[in-house]
């Protein structure tokens, strides 16, 4: 199962929006995520990157 660590705009420490996310989707200019827990947080923004090898993903804050 590969995980990743969700970071708003650009990745460090104090972007983190979400750990263990399990699936990610976009729909009308939101990206949603959801975490292990079926815990749920909606960006308002566009997917910018997604390394899952390394196990992130960067999403571009349009809101």
């Amino acid at each position: 199962m590969c995980l990743s660590t969700v970071y708003k705009n650009q990745k460090s420490p104090e972007t983190v929006v979400m750990n263990n996310v399990m699936r990610l989707a976009c729909k009308d200019g939101c990206v949603i995520l959801t975490d292990l827990m079926e815990r749920q947080v909606a960006i308002e923004g566009e997917l910018l990157e997604a390394n899952l090898v390394d196990g992130y993903v960067i999403v571009r804050d349009n809101g």
